[in-house]
């Protein structure tokens, strides 16, 4: 039986390297520095962090961001951040070719994010979000060749 990666405080955690997207790469090969995980944010911490990272062609790490938004936020903006989060993660099916789960994690984050859409917080223009990826997930269902670009998360 093969031992498995283990952190600092023993939980299981893949060591291996990863590209810009996220797939893991052989042991020893020259990665992409991953997110930490576990770091509380503002709001606004969490959107600069996430937007630079979607700029930056890293929909994977954007939503391990967004990922540690919802893990460590309690009350209504939970399941802002984890709609958020599907969303990174269904441009990230998109930038690798996987059409399928591309248009049904981008149509399940555009549903998530549905209740902040007549009041959005923190300034996320939570329409344009949608719109956004109802649009690519229609394409990605149609079978073309989807080049995904970043979307804008703020107004």
């Amino acid at each position: 039986m093969s031992r498995r990666d283990r952190d600092a405080e023993g939980r299981a955690r893949n060591a291996r390297p990863r590209d810009g997207l996220g797939r893991p790469l052989p042991y020893g090969a020259d990665g992409v520095e991953r997110q930490p995980e576990g770091i509380e944010r503002t709001p606004a911490q969490t959107l600069a962090e996430a937007q630079r990272l979607l700029d930056d062609g890293k929909p994977f790490h954007a939503h391990e961001v967004f990922e540690d938004a919802w893990k460590t936020t309690d009350g209504p903006d939970r399941e802002l951040w984890r709609g958020l989060a599907q969303l990174a993660v269904g441009l990230t099916h998109a930038a690798r070719g996987n059409n399928v789960g591309a248009a049904s994690l981008l149509e399940r984050g555009a549903a998530n994010i549905e209740p902040f859409r007549d009041g959005p917080p923190h300034g996320i223009d939570v329409a344009g979000l949608q719109e956004w990826a109802l649009a690519l997930a229609a394409e990605a269902k149609s079978r073309v060749r989807v080049s995904p670009s970043a979307p804008r998360l703020t107004c």
